[in-house]
C-alpha cells in the first residue's frame, strides 16, 4: 500500500467592521485575498458573533481582525480569547486590533497593547527593525523605512516581543512625548496561540507600502496554528 499523506488545509477567519474610517471591508478583503492566494480556506465575517461559535473557532487556524472601536460582549471576548489560548492564531494591524474594544481589558491583555494617542493628521516617521530580531521570519527583508500616516503612541505590555520601533515625532499638544521609542510591530504567545500586531495600516495606501505588506503577510503566516 502506498504511503498517502494528507496536507491540512489552513483555515482563516477574517472579522471586519467597526469604524469605517479604517476601511475594514476593503482592508479585510485585501488580506482575505492574500490568504486565499496562500492556499488558506478563508471565511469572512461582518459580525463579532463569530466569536461565539466554538466549533468555527476550534476549526480556525488564524483569525485576522480589522474592527476599530465598537463594543464586544463579555461572551464574545471570552470566545475569542479562549480560542487563541487553545491555539488559534490572531493577527491584525492598526486600529483594527489595538484600538478595538476600548472597554474590554481582557482583550487588551491578550493583544499586548492599546492605542492611546496620535498627533493630529498624518506625519512622516521612520520605522526601525530591531537588529536583535533581524532573523525573525516576520522581519526577513525589511530594513528601516519611512511612512506618512498616523503615528500611534502605544501603551504596551512589557512581555511582548517587539520587532520594530519608531521614535515619536514632536507633537505640539504633548511635547514631552517627543523622541519616545514606541513599538510598531510585535508578537506574543497566549497559551498555545500566537499573536501578530503592527500599528501601521490606517488606510489602503499604508497597506500597500512594501515593508508593511510584507510584515503583515509574514505575520499572518507566523501566527497561524
Amino acid at each position: 500500500m502506498s504511503d498517502q499523506r494528507q496536507t491540512h488545509t489552513k483555515r482563516a477567519l477574517v472579522v471586519r467592521g467597526g469604524w469605517d474610517g479604517h476601511v475594514p471591508v476593503e482592508a479585510g478583503d485585501r488580506y482575505a485575498a492574500a490568504l486565499k492566494d496562500a492556499d488558506y480556506q478563508v471565511s469572512v465575517s461582518d459580525s463579532l458573533d463569530s466569536y461565539l461559535d466554538e466549533d468555527l473557532l476550534a476549526a480556525t487556524d488564524l483569525v485576522v481582525q480589522c474592527w476599530t472601536m465598537g463594543q464586544i460582549t463579555g461572551d464574545q471576548a471570552k470566545g475569542l480569547i479562549g480560542a487563541v489560548r487553545a491555539g488559534t492564531g490572531f493577527a491584525g494591524w492598526h486600529g483594527g486590533v489595538v484600538d478595538a474594544f476600548r472597554g474590554e481589558t481582557r482583550y487588551q491583555l491578550m493583544t499586548g497593547g492599546q492605542f492611546v494617542h496620535h498627533p493630529s493628521g498624518f506625519v512622516t516617521y521612520a520605522v526601525r527593525p530591531l537588529p536583535e530580531h533581524a532573523r525573525h521570519p516576520i522581519m526577513a527583508g525589511v530594513n528601516t523605512f519611512t511612512v506618512t500616516t498616523e503615528q500611534y503612541f502605544m501603551h504596551v505590555d512589557p512581555g511582548v516581543e517587539v520587532l520594530a520601533v519608531t521614535d515619536f515625532v514632536t507633537d505640539p499638544e504633548y511635547p514631552e512625548l517627543a523622541g519616545t521609542v514606541v513599538p510598531v510591530t510585535w508578537t506574543r504567545t497566549w497559551g498555545a496561540g500566537r499573536i501578530f500586531v503592527t500599528t501601521i495600516g490606517h488606510n489602503l495606501a499604508d497597506l500597500e507600502v512594501p515593508e508593511v505588506d510584507s510584515m503583515i503577510r509574514k505575520g499572518m503566516a507566523w501566527a497561524t496554528r
